[in-house]
């Protein structure tokens, strides 16, 4: 009972993606310019959506919270990064990477609530034009926001206790950059085929169903799109699906493969490479994927630029 106290009480190592060498000091400083490029881009995409008229629409309002999930998921995990690099120190406290997985899994299941969310209002907006008011009015869209938060704060919470409460045994090394489940599992002395059950079942809910949805969405879409007569109209939606559809493979790919596997089946090198596209590349390139090349958003930006930095005379 005494070791099994001592075993919650002690903090975790994470080991990380490389070891202290010049080839760290690169990717460290890449992966600040990366951070700090993330948090603007989708700050500004929320300033954007809240001071522009033209954006207060429920697609914007969607984006928004995509983007403050993006900004919270990158800051949940790279700013501890980059502190461990230049202390030298890997150490994370249990508390510290309870909080780590709790705010992942929230922001992660959220967002592929939010993903399949935005495609529905896609599929509305192209495909049911006439109806479009009635079907994605502001209220729907708080809803569907408010559920992709609450859905995904609840599995959080039932998997981190869950997580959490299994004895780690052996080693206390984190063969990852930051706490999560599949990696915390390897350390546990007890069988957990059982849990393992219980996130397969999250995965349905969470991955398959979700991108189900919106490869289902964008179908109809592209169907949609084929039958428009304006040949620049179609040019310019089928370029839209298929960023967006890029954006959504290497969100859902990586994450579908990391966390329906069998425990025996992960290796810490493919796990950690798959986390950098649903931790890291995603957050970037979401914002610019999904806003930065919309002519409203563009028309928003200068409108706040010459607001606030009026040409002098």
């Amino acid at each position: 009972m005494g070791n099994e106290n001592l075993t919650f009480s002690s903090d975790f190592i994470l080991l990380g993606l490389f070891s202290s060498s010049q080839t760290s000091l690169v990717f460290f400083s890449f992966l600040f310019i990366i951070y700090v490029m993330t948090v603007t881009e989708n700050a500004l995409m929320i300033l954007l959506i809240r001071r522009a008229p033209r954006l207060h629409t429920p697609m914007y309002f969607l984006l928004s919270h995509l983007s403050f999930m993006d900004i919270l998921h990158i800051s949940n995990i790279v700013p501890k990064m980059i502190a461990d690099f230049l202390s030298g120190s890997r150490t994370i406290s249990f508390a510290g990477c309870g909080f780590q997985v709790f705010l992942s899994l929230t922001l992660l299941g959220g967002e592929c609530l939010l993903l399949a969310a935005m495609s529905c209002d896609r599929y509305m907006a192209i495909c049911h034009p006439l109806r479009y008011p009635v079907l994605m009015n502001d209220n729907v869209s708080v809803r569907m926001a408010a559920g992709a938060w609450l859905v995904g704060t609840l599995n959080s919470v039932i998997h981190t206790v869950y997580v959490l409460h299994f004895p780690f045994c052996r080693s206390r090394a984190i063969d990852h950059f930051f706490c999560e489940v599949p990696a915390m599992l390897k350390l546990s002395c007890v069988d957990t085929s059982r849990y393992e059950r219980g996130v397969y079942v999250s995965g349905i809910i969470f991955l398959l169903i979700p991108s189900s949805m919106i490869s289902a969405s964008y179908v109809q879409i592209l169907r949609t799109v084929l039958q428009m007569k304006s040949s620049e109209a179609r040019k310019k939606s089928f370029s839209t699906c298929s960023f967006h559809m890029l954006v959504v493979v290497m969100y859902y790919g990586p994450f579908i493969f990391t966390y329906m596997r069998p425990k025996s089946y992960h290796s810490p090198g493919q796990d950690k490479f798959l986390a950098i596209f649903y931790t890291i590349l995603t957050p970037t390139l979401n914002p610019v994927i999904y806003s930065f090349r919309n002519k409203d958003v563009l028309m928003a930006m200068r409108s706040l630029l010459r607001s606030n930095f009026p040409h002098k005379k």
